[in-house]
């Protein structure tokens, strides 16, 4: 059984990354979990992986939603014309990063705009007995995931 093994950049802060293994048959959903799980957040928000890099995420030709999966959207598409975002709960990882340095952009809590660009690193094969998903690689300490911003405007 073959492995993804992407990297989970910050956008604001791209030296903070970690790398991390997880089974070619997960779902775009279980990337999100260890993505965020690697990071120390709590998976209480919904979220997106967006082909676009920049702010636009929304403009995003290729596009794939937690909304989608609890249908929130009509099949036809949103107002834009564009076809409706595909869920991320029966999309597999092996679907979308199909190729190295492939990137797309992850997008966790639609009010505070967590934004990570994934990048695929590589490919591997599953260890025996290994726990998956694993962090191959951590740099830089995670950013506190509900900042006290009434600390900082006293201070």
């Amino acid at each position: 059984m073959s492995t993804h093994i992407i990297r989970a950049k910050l956008m604001h802060d791209k030296r903070t990354y970690r790398d991390i293994e997880i089974p070619s048959d997960e779902t775009l959903y279980d990337l999100a979990e260890a993505i965020l799980d690697s990071f120390g957040f709590d998976m209480d928000h919904a979220f997106g992986f967006y082909s676009g890099l920049g702010r636009h995420y929304h403009e995003s030709p290729v596009r794939y939603e937690l909304f989608s999966d609890i249908d929130l959207e009509d099949d036809l598409g949103d107002l834009s014309g564009r076809p409706k975002a595909k869920g991320v709960k029966r999309t597999g990882l092996s679907e979308v990063f199909t190729e190295p340095k492939q990137k797309m952009q992850f997008l966790f809590d639609y009010g505070d705009e967590w934004l990570f660009e994934i990048e695929v690193r590589g490919f591997g094969e599953r260890a025996k007995g290994a726990a998956y998903p694993r962090i191959l690689a951590a740099k830089g300490p995670s950013p506190e995931q509900y900042p006290d911003w009434e600390d900082d405007e006293e201070a």
